[in-house]
């Protein structure tokens, strides 16, 4: 029950991992802000947040606008009175190699996956501070290992781990912890209106 009352802010909460991760801090009665784009997803995942026990705030933004992301962070504050766990799960891949990615598929993937969550690190920072608090980045085996057709998604959790690296060295005399975590492929089974879907 170590998350009691503690606010969470977890991004791609509406799907995948980042929801697992949401619920989960829901059953230790955590207050969790969840982040995602769309708006009947929100409406779903606020509800599973509730049923879990804990206290949803949910917010409609994308993680690559800045004054959106600026907002949540700002309405997260205002809502809670304060910041306890960063949890970046928001993510995108694609295929690709040296040979046929495009720079607007590189430009695309990077903004997801390493400048939002360098973003959001740089706006929660402050906040973190004042609790101690944590940061968990959700990187990927990709970033650890090579492998062939995911070059700039590889590139971009090779980043992400780094990042949270370098960030970690810079906030510990602070009190503040940043990790990342290195899943391989996850399928996760969510019921959801009678039926199951799952999503990798």
């Amino acid at each position: 029950m170590e998350f009691v009352q503690k606010v969470i802010f977890v991004t791609g909460a509406t799907s995948g991992i980042g929801r697992a991760v949401a619920i989960k801090f829901a059953e230790s009665e955590a207050r969790v802000v969840a982040l995602g784009r769309n708006p009947e997803a929100l409406v779903d995942v606020e509800n599973a947040i509730q049923n879990a026990g804990g206290r949803p705030l949910p917010i409609a933004a994308d993680v690559t606008n800045e004054n959106e992301m600026e907002r949540a962070i700002a309405q997260t504050i205002e809502h809670f009175g304060q910041l306890d766990v960063v949890v970046n799960a928001a993510g995108h891949i694609s295929n690709g190699t040296i040979e046929n990615t495009s720079l607007a598929a590189w430009d695309a993937m990077l903004s997801v996956n390493l400048r939002a969550v360098f973003h959001l690190m740089q706006l929660a920072t402050p906040h973190l501070v004042k609790t101690k608090g944590n940061v968990v980045n959700i990187s990927s085996v990709t970033g650890l290992r090579s492998f062939p057709g995911v070059l700039e998604y590889r590139l971009s959790k090779a980043g992400v781990d780094q990042l949270t690296h370098c960030a970690a060295l810079e906030l510990a005399p602070k009190g503040v912890r940043v990790n990342a975590v290195n899943p391989r492929v996850v399928v996760i089974e969510i019921h959801q209106r009678g039926g199951m879907v799952e999503e990798a």
